[in-house]
C-alpha cells in the first residue's frame, strides 16, 4: 500500500467519482483508476461500486475507510513534528531574563529542561524589563521572565514563580555583621549604593518619603557585580533580592530587611499567542512543575 494509493481513494471519497477525484490531485483519470485497481488487488476486493451518479464505496471499502484516514493524519502528524523540530535547529525558543534576575538561581532549571527536552533549543536574552517587554510586544520574544509591578498592557498571561525578600547586604567586616535586625532607618547611617535597575526604586523612594529616610546615594551602577564588588570593598551596603546573593559568597554578608519588608515576585510573562506553541507550553509546564 502506498501513499500515492491512500491519497487517490480518499480524493474518491470525497468527490464521489473518478473524474472529480481526478480533477483534485491533478492526475490522469487512466493514472488515478490504475492505483486504485492495484489498491484493490492487494486488498482483496472492490472498492468502490460505480453507477451513473457516480462511484460509492462497497462494505470493503466502509470498513478500511476510516482506517485509511487515520494512516493520512499519523503521517501529517509526523511531518509537522519533523518540521517542528528542523526549525527549531536553525529558530531557537527566545526567552527574556530581567537583569537583576540572579542567573544562579535559574540556571539549574533551564539545565534540566534541556536535559528532559533535547530536542528544543534555547536563547537567553538578558536586558532591562523595558526593553525585554518590547521585544516581546515585536514578537522576539517567546515569554520573558521579570518581576512586573503590574502586568503589561496587551493579551498576557503570567505565571507566578517564586518570591524572594530584599536583603540588606554589607561585607563581612562592616558593624551590621553584629546586628540580628536591620531596618530602613539603620542604613540611612550608611553610604548607599543605588541599583539603577532595580525595579522598586520608586516603591523604595515612595517608602522611604512616607518613613521620612534619606538613603543617600553614594554610588551608582546599572550592574549587579559592580554593586556586588563596591559591597566587598566596604564602599557602602545595599539592597538587594535575597537570591541575588549566592551562598557563602566571599565577604559578603546579608540581613534581611525587617522594617518595611519588602518583597518581589518573579513571574514568566507570554502573549496568549505563545502559550499556543507547544514549545512555550513545556517550558510553562516544567516552570509550574519546579517553582
Amino acid at each position: 500500500m502506498e501513499m500515492q494509493q491512500i491519497r487517490y481513494f480518499l480524493a474518491v471519497c470525497d468527490n464521489g467519482s473518478f473524474t472529480r477525484a481526478a480533477q483534485a490531485t491533478y492526475v490522469a483519470q487512466p493514472s488515478l483508476t490504475q492505483a486504485i485497481k492495484k489498491l484493490e488487488d492487494e486488498l482483496g476486493g472492490e472498492l468502490f461500486s460505480r453507477d451513473r451518479s457516480g462511484c460509492r464505496l462497497t462494505a470493503l471499502g466502509r470498513l478500511i475507510e476510516p482506517s485509511i484516514r487515520e494512516i493520512v493524519h499519523k503521517t501529517q502528524a509526523v511531518k509537522a513534528e519533523a518540521v517542528r523540530f528542523s526549525r527549531l535547529n536553525t529558530v531557537p525558543l527566545r526567552i527574556g531574563v530581567m537583569t537583576t534576575i540572579a542567573a544562579h538561581h535559574l540556571s539549574p532549571f533551564f539545565a534540566d529542561f534541556q536535559q528532559e527536552h533535547p530536542h528544543v533549543e534555547l536563547e537567553l536574552v538578558v536586558d532591562n524589563e523595558c526593553n525585554l517587554l518590547n521585544q516581546l510586544d515585536e514578537d522576539g520574544l517567546d515569554l520573558v521572565i521579570s518581576a512586573p509591578t503590574s502586568l503589561p498592557a496587551g493579551h498576557y498571561q503570567s505565571l507566578k514563580l517564586y518570591e524572594e525578600r530584599y536583603v540588606v547586604v554589607f561585607n563581612d567586616k562592616h558593624r551590621f555583621n553584629q546586628m540580628q535586625h536591620i531596618d530602613l532607618a539603620t542604613i540611612q547611617t550608611e553610604p548607599y549604593l543605588d541599583r539603577l535597575n532595580c525595579e522598586l526604586r520608586e516603591t523604595l523612594r515612595s517608602v522611604c518619603q512616607g518613613r521620612q529616610v534619606n538613603l543617600y546615594a553614594a554610588y551608582r551602577s546599572n550592574s549587579e557585580d559592580w554593586i556586588l564588588s563596591m559591597v566587598r570593598a566596604g564602599i557602602g551596603v545595599a539592597l538587594m533580592p535575597e537570591f541575588t546573593i549566592t551562598k557563602n559568597a566571599d565577604k559578603i554578608r546579608v540581613r534581611y530587611l525587617s522594617d518595611p519588608e519588602i518583597r518581589r515576585t518573579i513571574c514568566a510573562i507570554f502573549p496568549l499567542s505563545s502559550a499556543a506553541k507547544p514549545e512555550v507550553a513545556e517550558v510553562l509546564k516544567s516552570l509550574r512543575m519546579s517553582f
